[in-house]
């Protein structure tokens, strides 16, 4: 047993154990327990205990990666101030000025990187899971000897489901090379659209025409091709969990996006219809009526990409006259 394999030990044994609970269930009702169905449906429901077990942790992560579009402006400026200036004492003032920034927004870039941080651990350890069952070893846990030949004998349309791309080439089983195949196009595509609509629909104009935005654009188009490698390296069934992964951060992310998108975002724009068309009172207006303001008041029309603010009674009346 190398070093990764004993710290990942407690989860390699919770891997083991919603696997063999989801496996069970599926063949309590009949389902064949070795069948390629059954497995893809006992790794589908892993992801959807540890997606479902991580939601407090993505919305931070949402709210982190919002407020981190929302500071480039306010970082642009303390870099512009310190640009060219090299030494020691310069540096450590812009340091100082970037992590008070972020102190006074109640962000940390770090903090949308946390939940790809606590997957990997999981990841990883379903690896270790599955490389064993491969290799005709039980697990720590609820792999035993039945479940370990169960899944070395699954297979769907042909492709065992403990094989990789690599294998599947040698060995000349196309259909595991076709379904991979597919499987790294179709987690490309979707990688490339979540990240899309965030930028497109859930940013406001003002960070937009900020530099790192264009920069944040840039990695849209470079970051997704990071699968090829998982396609590759990986087996069918780790894959299968990936790209269900994949598959619920995109339906996750254009949740969010509807219904507590960025201010001054073009989805946070089309929030604002929805609500007028239904009679329902806006953001703005639910936040005057916190305040203790007229809701209904007129108010002067905000410029693109910024919040319109609430008038107070006192000062729409003076305004009237």
């Amino acid at each position: 047993m190398d070093f990764f394999e004993t710290i990942l030990w407690p989860l390699r044994w919770l891997v083991e154990l919603v696997l063999w609970a989801w496996h069970w269930l599926f063949t309590a009702i009949g389902m064949d327990p070795a069948s390629g169905v059954t497995w893809v449906l006992s790794i589908i429901g892993l992801v959807v205990v540890v997606r479902s077990a991580l939601i407090p942790v993505t919305l931070r992560q949402i709210k982190s990666q919002r407020r981190m579009m929302d500071l480039a402006p306010e970082m642009k400026k303390i870099q512009d101030k310190y640009k060219g200036k090299k030494d020691q004492f310069s540096r450590e003032a812009m340091s100082r000025e970037t992590m008070a920034l972020y102190k006074k927004h109640g962000t940390n870039p770090f903090a949308s990187c946390l939940p790809i941080l606590i997957q990997m651990p999981i990841f990883f350890s379903l690896f270790y899971v599955l490389r064993h069952a491969a290799e005709n070893r039980t697990g720590i846990g609820f792999m035993d000897d039945e479940m370990t030949q169960s899944f070395n004998a699954a297979s769907i349309f042909g492709a065992p489901l403990k094989m990789t791309f690599t294998q599947g080439w040698e060995n000349g089983n196309w259909m595991v090379v076709a379904l991979l195949g597919a499987i790294m196009v179709l987690m490309i595509a979707s990688q490339f659209f979540t990240q899309l609509q965030i930028m497109s629909k859930n940013v406001s104009d003002e960070t937009k025409a900020s530099p790192m935005y264009r920069q944040q654009r840039i990695l849209l188009y470079i970051i997704p091709f990071a699968f090829l490698f998982s396609g590759v390296a990986f087996p069918l069934a780790l894959n299968i969990y990936w790209f269900s992964s994949n598959l619920w951060t995109m339906g996750q992310q254009g949740i969010v996006i509807r219904n507590m998108p960025t201010p001054g975002s073009q989805a946070w724009r089309q929030r604002q219809e929805r609500l007028k068309a239904k009679g329902k009172m806006t953001d703005d207006e639910k936040r005057a009526k916190a305040l203790g303001q007229d809701p209904s008041a007129r108010q002067p029309a905000a410029p693109q990409g910024q919040r319109q603010q609430p008038i107070g009674k006192k000062r729409a009346k003076k305004k009237g006259k």
